[in-house]
């Protein structure tokens, strides 16, 4: 079935059709319209939701972290400041290994306050210990959403998941979306069965206690090697997805690569303008190509170095500054990925975005045109730059 939706109407629209058990909810812009479209949803009768309003995003979460170890299938969705103020039960949700299901929409983190998309929110909290899995577009949006509770429920990983997409860009926009049917959802998602739960009283165990050091170290690394194995069940849960919708997904997504000499690494919405700039070029005879991540936690390095190993000069394009004073969060794990490679391509970091400033296919073709740059007289220039900004002098 095929429907025009917004990208938060498709989220929202998962979420029916998951019918969770419980919806920890405050708004934020430009969130704000999931737990609308969910709310009436609940009013209508259409779900057995138990919808919890409460008075911040801390308790929104604090509501899912409660009931999920309880035994309840939970959610909750927000935004930049919003996912800030979790921030503390982020760490609390992923190392109690409850598998929530977090729709996070891409906004800029104050400040100056600012309403637009970058990933300054999702890329800050990245460390966390949640699975981080981004769209480009409304479609990826739903299907994304909708894989997120096989991955994370699986009892091998049992880790919250964060499905992200940029905050009006795909939030806002309307596109044709091809659902599923509601029963091909619900026997996909499954029954959420937990092995140990609160509510269980064979098996009475606490949640959340105070971990000494004699024992803290081990449940951190159990939590990483979790995270490990996340990966494998991301390709599990989407070669399953692909049989009932024909859609197809990875950890990342190559466009244009198998002999591309030139390529890009970025994340989300701008892959789509990115695409539009490699398909020019390659009408000119450009070799060039583009890697969007789909999966940024855990991190697909080894899978990623082998994709950019034919390359020979690549630019992986930041919409998150990482204040690091050496480029972006995804130029750091792109570096590190790529540093085992014998013959690795020359690499630049592009911040871009920032804020929700726009970026065109004459931006993206001028990133190429630096890459050729580089390929020809070896000469790198600035390793970590911006694009798209007024000159000093121009800024009040």
């Amino acid at each position: 079935m095929s429907k025009p939706l917004s990208g938060n109407e498709a989220v929202a629209y998962a979420m029916k059709q998951i019918n969770p058990d419980v919806m920890g909810a405050f708004p934020i812009t430009p969130s704000t319209e999931i737990p609308e479209y969910f709310a009436q949803y609940v009013a209508d009768g259409e779900v057995n939701t138990e919808y919890v309003t409460v008075e911040s995003e801390h308790s929104s979460m604090s509501v899912c972290i409660a009931a999920q170890a309880a035994g309840a299938r939970s959610v909750s969705a927000t935004s930049s400041c919003g996912l800030a103020l979790m921030y503390e039960l982020l760490y609390v949700a992923a190392s109690c290994r409850l598998p929530i299901t977090l729709a996070c929409v891409n906004r800029a983190l104050s400040g100056p306050i600012n309403i637009n998309a970058d990933h300054s929110d999702s890329m800050g909290a990245r460390d966390s210990g949640w699975i981080q899995i981004y769209a480009e577009n409304n479609q990826e949006a739903y299907d994304n959403f909708i894989m997120a509770m096989p991955i994370g429920e699986a009892p091998g990983v049992r880790l919250p998941v964060m499905t992200c997409m940029d905050g009006f860009i795909t939030s806002h926009a309307v596109e044709n979306i091809e659902l599923l049917e509601t029963d091909a959802v619900r026997k996909f998602i499954g029954e959420y069965n937990p092995d140990n739960y609160l509510l269980k009283k064979e098996n009475p165990l606490a949640v959340g206690p105070y971990d000494v050091s004699p024992y803290y170290m081990e449940h951190k690394m159990l939590q990483a090697e979790a995270m490990k194995a996340a990966k494998v069940r991301i390709l599990e849960v989407a070669a399953a997805f692909e049989n009932i919708s024909g859609r197809h997904y990875s950890l990342f997504e190559e466009y244009r690569m198998e002999d591309a000499q030139l390529a890009l690494v970025l994340i989300g919405s701008s892959a789509g303008t990115a695409k539009a700039a490699v398909d020019k070029l390659r009408e000119d005879g450009v070799k060039a190509g583009l890697i969007k991540i789909r999966v940024f936690r855990p991190f697909p390095g080894e899978e990623l170095a082998r994709a950019l190993a034919g390359t020979r000069a690549v630019a992986v394009m930041d919409k998150s500054e990482g204040f690091s004073a050496n480029g972006g969060p995804l130029f750091a794990e792109t570096r590190s990925a790529l540093y085992d490679l014998k013959e690795r391509p020359y690499l630049i970091n592009i911040v871009y975005g920032l804020g929700g400033r726009d970026i065109k296919v004459g931006d993206i073709e001028k990133v190429f045109d630096r890459l050729m740059d580089i390929t020809v007289t070896g000469e790198i220039g600035p390793v970590y730059s911006h694009i798209g900004q007024r000159s000093k002098e121009d800024i009040v």
